[in-house]
């Protein structure tokens, strides 16, 4: 008997609601153009810190995090990397 994989059924059920994920990217948006279109946007604030921080980073960070931290895929152009071989130890005579 086989088990199945509940993984993508799981996803399915755990999708993220695209109201709010349109609306996290619309806030990432329009946060990078305030901080590439108005210099006051890339100084620092008493109260909140440096804005980049808040306008961009924190935006970006939010939509990565509802779309479940996926890392980038490399392609490997290259030959695999060699592997060591065990280390001998000098015959003594």
């Amino acid at each position: 008997m086989s088990k199945m994989n509940p993984a993508p059924a799981r996803r399915k059920a755990e999708a993220v609601d695209p109201r709010l994920l349109r609306c996290v990217r619309h806030v990432a948006l329009a946060g990078l153009a305030l901080v590439v279109a108005c210099p006051a946007a890339r100084s620092s604030s008493a109260w909140l810190g440096w804005l980049p921080l808040w306008l961009l980073a924190m935006p970006l960070t939010a939509w990565w995090a509802l779309l479940r931290f996926p890392l980038p895929r490399w392609t490997s152009r290259h030959r695999p990397q060699a592997r060591r071989r065990g280390h001998r130890q000098p015959r003594v005579a």
